[in-house]
């Protein structure tokens, strides 16, 4: 077995070349045949797809439990597995019908099963091979999104010394076959950053051969892929009649097969471009669309919406073609793209004059306006004018179920609005009221997502005002109710911690991630949790896994370098923090735990560098006035120290700091200032012992023995053990 490299490869070349290329790398051996990645074949995770429906047989057998734990993954890029992996995740969301379908996926979702499926591929070979693989993938230029992010996230966490990585990019694609749907392409910096670019060695230009009907034909079956020389002519040279002909034959072969994903690619792809465009094409490439926002495919939704617009006349077939504008327009706003979304809705309302058009475009148009615009364009006025002309349209709906839930939906909309106002009440009032006349109005299994969702507005609601019972009330029904749906379960943890019920809370994170492929959130939370009990060691791998998941996460490189800090472990916590900075050079927090650490290695004028920086980078931080006024105090600045610590209290009242500033006035000999400091610091925190030992000290030296005499007992009553601390000064105390 040759060594393997230390990186993985990038070879941008043609198929053809790509196998020329990968036969003169020293490559270990080959876990599967060349991967394709084109979108064409099987649509989002056409990569992804083909690997689990190649490793997940042999899983089963050899690592079963490792399948179970990534089942969620696995069935979402494969589905055609769902015959040999059961699904025991289902959740509201996943199981409502289209009418009642009233929440989608959060957009990081296709992120968070990259890492699952990384994770499932890293141990797959860990507990199988018998040595280093090599892993190949073609046609990446032409890949959707999905592959793209994992891609991009196989090359980051993937070891090449476990398994190297070959990411094959087309030359010669045209446009219309990269992605369409815009947005940031995660791939390119993974590539750049872990991949060498491999060396394609110049080479005769291979005849090309004449078109032909059979060069075509192949052309076709290869799903429109081939970079064949000619292949592409021979296709164009045919008649429009013969080209539509053989991409129905095409389709008809690949529907007959049953397979999901074929759906999501090849065939619409075929429909499209066969005798039907505007009829079979609509309705394949509607129900590709359909799939993939119901999934959280949202780049890919943007891409059917797209196609399906351009075969569809919107005057003949008003419904089909509001069906793919309006999931355009979801998709647009959940990629972060409102100002797309709102052009497309203001060319709805010109061309539309349908009731149900204009209710779905009025309350969508609200939702941009106090959710989805970035700060300088959001306007909650002008969302609450969008949001009560769809309450209005709701109420002159002819079915009165259809009235009772599209009114109740709306309103839900109304009341993220009012809290966003700042009015919380008012957007109890709502929910109450909406959940009221559901239970009046409607059955009780329908829509029970809707109903699910208003309870858990109620409670984020609650949440955000304090009233921490009410919240768990709403939370502990919604689980009931949706008990697979992981979100509920890191919200519930998060309200019982604030309860103080941490082993219930702790509980409630192991739930969520079992329920769900990894995200930095949960896991970044559970670390302080483990923190907070004393699990050191369980909390740094916590907040070390969350920087492997996303190493631009700064809290985590915040706490964890804290954490060292506080274990003594100075070295492991400089390289943290200096990983962090290099995300975000001038994080106060960051820069602070770069002052403490230069200002323990007797490096002051690096440390006051750094907590300068600190606080002109965010002015309003306590904790980096505060760490300089320690700099200050540690170099003999006393005043500069008084001064720090005061601008700190501003900003927030802390017990540490007033004892701090306490100990400054004591130094200084301003004993009543000390004394304020001290009074201030065991009214916060009475159970800190160090309080009352510094005041007693102070109202020994202005005479208040008795004062004094009570500080000292309630400090030995705290510390015991520390009771040696105060003899002499409560000898003298006695004495007075």
């Amino acid at each position: 077995m040759p060594l393997t490299p230390c990186r993985h490869h990038w070879i941008e070349a043609s198929s053809r070349q790509l196998a020329q290329v990968t036969a003169g790398l020293e490559l270990p051996e080959p876990l599967l045949p060349v991967v394709d990645a084109h979108r064409r074949l099987r649509g989002p995770y056409t990569a992804a797809g083909t690997l689990m429906r190649a490793l997940v047989p042999g899983a089963l057998a050899a690592v079963p439990k490792l399948v179970e734990a990534h089942t969620i993954e696995i069935l979402t890029v494969a589905p055609e597995l769902r015959t040999l992996v059961p699904s025991s995740h289902e959740t509201l969301t996943s199981l409502a019908v289209p009418e009642e379908r009233t929440r989608f996926y959060s957009r990081l979702r296709t992120l968070r099963l990259a890492h699952g499926l990384t994770e499932f591929l890293r141990d797959f070979v860990r507990h199988t091979a018998t040595g280093p693989r090599s892993l190949t993938f073609d046609n990446v230029h032409a890949a959707d999104q999905t592959d793209r992010e994992l891609l991009s996230v196989l090359l980051r966490r993937l070891d090449p010394e476990l398994v190297t990585l070959v990411v094959g990019t087309g030359t010669d694609e045209p446009d219309s076959a990269r992605n369409p749907a815009g947005g940031e392409d995660p791939l390119a910096a993974a590539v750049g950053r872990y991949a060498r670019r491999a060396d394609v060695p110049r080479s005769d230009t291979p005849p090309v051969a004449a078109p032909s009907r059979q060069l075509a034909e192949r052309y076709v079956e290869s799903d429109c892929t081939d970079d064949a020389p000619g292949a592409r002519a021979a296709y164009a040279a045919l008649s429009s009649g013969a080209r539509a002909a053989l991409h129905d034959r095409r389709a008809d072969r690949l529907a007959a097969t049953g397979e999901q994903s074929l759906r999501l690619g090849a065939i619409p792809y075929h429909r499209e471009h066969g005798s039907d465009p505007s009829g079979a094409g609509a309705r394949a490439l509607r129900e590709a669309l359909d799939y993939c926002i119901d999934m959280g495919f949202y780049e890919a939704t943007v891409d059917f919406g797209r196609r399906g617009r351009a075969v569809v006349d919107w005057r003949r077939d008003t419904e089909m073609w509001w069906a793919f504008t309006t999931k355009m327009t979801t998709s647009l706003a959940a990629l972060a793209r409102p100002e797309e979304a709102e052009a497309l809705y203001d060319e709805v309302r010109t061309v539309s004059t349908d009731p149900a058009v204009h209710l779905q475009a009025a309350y969508a148009t609200a939702m941009l306006y106090t959710r989805h615009f970035p700060d300088e364009r959001r306007d909650h006025r002008k969302a609450l004018a969008w949001i009560n002309e769809s309450i209005a349209i709701s109420a002159l709906l002819p079915d009165a179920k259809q009235r009772a839930f599209h009114t109740v939906f709306h309103q839900n909309g109304l009341a993220l609005i009012e809290n966003h106002l700042g009015r919380p009440d008012e957007a109890l009032r709502l929910v109450d009221e909406g959940l009221a006349r559901l239970d009046r109005e409607l059955e009780p299994g329908e829509h029970r997502l809707h109903r699910s969702v208003l309870r858990y507005n109620r409670a984020q609601v609650y949440m955000a005002t304090g009233r921490y019972e009410q919240a768990l009330a709403d939370y502990t029904a919604v689980i009931e109710e949706d008990p697979n749906y992981p979100e509920y379960h890191f919200d519930r943890a998060g309200v019982l911690r604030r309860l103080g019920r941490d082993d219930e809370a702790l509980a409630e994170y192991e739930t969520a991630m079992r329920l769900s492929p990894p995200f930095p959130e949960l896991y970044c939370n559970r670390a302080d949790l483990l923190a907070a009990r004393g699990d050191i060691d369980g909390a740094l791998a916590d907040f070390r896994y969350v920087l492997e998941i996303d190493p631009e996460y700064v809290d985590a490189h915040v706490n964890l370098a804290g954490l060292l800090v506080e274990s003594g472990r100075a070295a492991e916590a400089a390289e943290v923090v200096a990983a962090g900075l290099s995300v975000r050079p001038t994080h106060p927090h960051l820069l602070c735990l770069l002052g403490r650490l230069e200002s323990d290695a007797g490096r002051y004028d690096t440390a006051r560098t750094a907590l300068d920086t600190a606080v002109e980078a965010d002015p309003e931080c306590a904790q980096a006035w505060a760490t300089r006024a320690v700099l200050a105090f540690e170099t003999g600045d006393l005043a500069g120290a008084v001064d720090d610590f005061s601008r700190s209290l501003e900003i927030a009242e802390d017990a540490v700091v007033l004892l701090n500033r306490g100990s400054v006035h004591q130094e200084l000999n301003r004993w009543h200032r000390a004394i304020a400091d001290f009074d201030r610091a065991v009214a916060l925190d009475p159970e800190e012992p160090d309080g009352w030992l510094r005041r007693g000290t102070c109202r020994l030296r202005v005479g208040d023995l008795p004062g004094a005499r009570l500080d000292f007992e309630r400090f030995v009553t705290l510390a015991p053990d520390r009771s040696a601390e105060v003899s002499p000064v409560a000898s003298a105390a006695d004495r007075g």
